[in-house]
C-alpha cells in the first residue's frame, strides 16, 4: 500500500508540474500574443514572461510584429485606351495592433489580395498605356495610400508596394521591342558620328598644331641665324675698329717718341734722304723731288768732298 501512495504522489507532482510549466507563457521579441478568457478577449501581451491560468486562459492568435512581404500573382487590369495586361504587385505590411489584426478579418492576406487587385484595376482604368508604363512612382503611392487606409481597421500598415512586372500584350511586346532597337541603332549611329567628329576635329588640330611649331620652329631658326649675323658684323666691325685704332696709336706712338727726341735738323735732312732713297727704289716712274731734298744732296756731296781731301 505504501508504494502505491508514493507512486501517486509522484505521478500527481508530475502532474501538478505540467501543469505549472504549461501556465507561463514566454513571449519573444518581434511577437505578441493575443489572449483570451473563457472565449473573450482578455490582453495581449508583447515581450516577457507571461502566467496564463490553466483551462481558463487561451492564446487566441500569436502574432509577428516584423515587416512582412507578399507576393502576388499577375492580375489583368484593363487601360483607359483598352489595352489588357497583366501586372503582379509586391506589398510590405506590417502588424500594429494584434488584436485588430485577430478579429478584424478572417484572412488578412487573402483580404489585402483581393484589395490590391481591386485597387490596381481602379488607378490602372484611369492610365493609357504609355502612362502606366513610365508611371510606376506614382501608381506605386496611390495603391500604398489606398491600401493603408483600407487596411487600417484590420491593425496593418502598409508600408510600400511595388510593381513587380507590367505585362503588356503579345503584339504591344513586339512593337516595344522594335522601337526599342530602333532606338538602340539610332543612338549606336549617333555616338559613331560623333566618334568621328572627334576624331576629325582632333586631327585638324593636330595638323594645326604642328603647322604651328613648324613656324614657331622657322622663326626662331630665322631669328638666330639674324642674330648670328649680326653678331660676326658687329664683331668684324669691332676688329676694324681696333686695327684702325692700333694703327693711328703706332703713328702717335711715333711722333710722340721723335718728339721727346727732339732730333736736330741734320738728323732730319738726313731722315728724309733716306726716305727718299726708299722711294726712289720703288716703281714709281716720276719722282718730285722737294727743294729741300736737293739742298740737302748738295750738302752730303760737299761732305763727301771735304772726307776725301782730308
Amino acid at each position: 500500500m505504501e508504494g502505491i501512495k508514493i507512486f501517486a504522489l509522484v505521478v500527481i507532482a508530475v502532474i501538478v508540474l505540467a501543469v505549472f510549466a504549461s501556465c507561463i507563457v514566454v513571449v519573444k521579441q518581434a511577437q505578441a500574443m493575443v489572449v483570451e478568457r473563457i472565449g473573450a478577449y482578455k490582453t495581449t501581451w508583447s515581450v516577457g514572461l507571461h502566467w496564463k491560468w490553466p483551462i481558463i486562459d487561451r492564446i487566441a492568435r500569436r502574432v509577428t510584429l516584423k515587416e512582412q512581404v507578399v507576393d502576388f500573382a499577375p492580375q489583368p487590369v484593363i487601360t483607359k485606351d483598352n489595352v489588357t495586361m497583366r501586372i503582379d504587385t509586391v506589398v510590405f505590411f506590417q502588424i500594429t495592433d494584434p488584436k485588430l489584426y485577430a478579429y478584424g478579418v478572417e484572412n488578412p492576406i487573402m483580404a489585402i489580395e483581393n484589395l490590391t487587385a481591386t485597387t490596381l484595376r481602379n488607378i490602372i482604368g484611369d492610365l493609357e498605356l504609355d502612362e502606366t508604363l513610365t508611371s510606376r512612382e506614382i501608381i506605386n503611392t496611390k495603391m500604398r495610400v489606398s491600401l493603408d487606409v483600407a487596411t487600417d481597421p484590420w491593425g496593418i500598415k502598409v508600408n510600400r508596394v511595388e510593381l513587380k512586372n507590367i505585362i503588356p500584350p503579345a503584339a504591344i511586346q513586339d512593337a516595344m521591342e522594335k522601337q526599342m532597337k530602333a532606338e538602340r541603332e539610332r543612338r549606336e549611329a549617333i555616338l559613331i558620328a560623333e566618334g568621328q567628329k572627334t576624331s576629325t576635329i582632333l586631327v585638324a588640330e593636330g595638323k594645326k598644331e604642328s603647322a604651328i611649331l613648324d613656324a614657331e620652329a622657322e622663326k626662331q631658326s630665322a631669328i638666330l641665324r639674324a642674330e648670328a649675323k649680326k653678331e660676326a658684323t658687329i664683331r668684324e666691325a669691332e676688329g676694324q675698329a681696333e686695327a684702325i685704332l692700333a694703327v693711328q696709336k703706332a703713328h702717335a706712338d711715333g711722333i710722340r717718341f721723335i718728339k721727346e727726341a727732339a732730333p736736330s735738323d741734320a738728323v732730319i735732312q738726313l731722315k728724309s734722304l733716306e726716305a727718299f732713297a726708299a722711294a726712289a727704289d720703288g716703281k714709281a716712274t716720276k719722282i718730285i723731288i722737294p727743294s729741300d731734298i736737293q739742298g740737302i744732296a748738295g750738302l752730303v756731296k760737299s761732305v763727301k768732298e771735304v772726307a776725301s781731301e782730308e
